[in-house]
């Protein structure tokens, strides 16, 4: 991983979603609502519902909002049936992009992601194209200045995989998807709050990108996550 640029990187990426704030609700929603009609309406029983409502809670989402979500999955509120498609494909210099969607109308989607790629120099692969140079794992990235020994006795005793420090020193918790819920309360517990939380699918080496070539990657992959259909785009662009 490029440790040197890792909190930056964060720093941008957040900012940019705060930028976008009305769309991620609405991509929340579905994924709440996607979530619970394939777990139920229980957080305790239901991980991804769980980190998915937390994901609401960190962008202001009104309850109620929340709660008609899970109540659409359940079914006792009319909903609209979404199907989880995933593509893959590059950027610049070969960089790869995984773009998961949720849709009512698969035919639209993978024109309007196949667009995307191609208005702003990438291009689609086939399936499997890059999904092998990323880990599917629970992440969490603490703010330098956090209390590492702390911080990897707490991690590791709870299930994490492995804790990193990068270079600007940020710490990076890696976990089996599994046992992320469980290693994020052991964390909070101890008062370890993590400025990023999710399950992700991390590129296990960087592409680094600097000048027009970084705001030329940032370009496709803005026009990617804009599209209504479009959940999460995950990339190995360093930017």
């Amino acid at each position: 991983m490029a440790g040197h640029s890792k909190w930056a990187n964060i720093q941008h990426r957040k900012g940019r979603q705060d930028e976008k704030r009305g769309k991620i609700w609405t991509k929340l929603i579905k994924e709440i609502t996607v979530a619970a009609k394939l777990g139920g309406g229980d957080i305790a029983t239901n991980p991804r519902l769980r980190l998915a409502i937390d994901k609401a809670k960190d962008a202001n989402m009104p309850n109620d909002n929340v709660q008609r979500a899970i109540q659409r999955g359940t079914g006792s509120l009319e909903g609209v049936n979404y199907e989880e498609i995933r593509y893959e494909g590059y950027g610049l210099n070969g960089a790869a992009i995984i773009v998961d969607c949720l849709t009512d109308n698969r035919t639209r989607t993978v024109a309007e992601v196949r667009h995307a790629f191609a208005k702003n120099g990438g291009n689609m692969g086939a399936e499997g194209s890059v999904a092998f140079m990323f880990k599917h794992c629970g992440q969490m990235i603490f703010a330098p200045g956090t209390n590492e020994d702390q911080l990897m006795e707490i991690a590791l005793d709870a299930g994490a995989e492995d804790v990193i420090t990068h270079d600007d020193g940020s710490l990076e918790v890696l976990t089996p998807v599994p046992d992320f819920p469980k290693v994020q309360d052991a964390l909070t517990q101890a008062g370890l709050k993590a400025e990023i939380a999710t399950v992700t699918m991390r590129p296990e080496t960087e592409t680094e990108f600097e000048g027009e070539q970084a705001e030329s990657m940032q370009k496709l992959l803005d026009a990617l996550e804009n599209l209504d259909d479009v959940q999460e785009v995950f990339t190995n662009a360093s930017l």
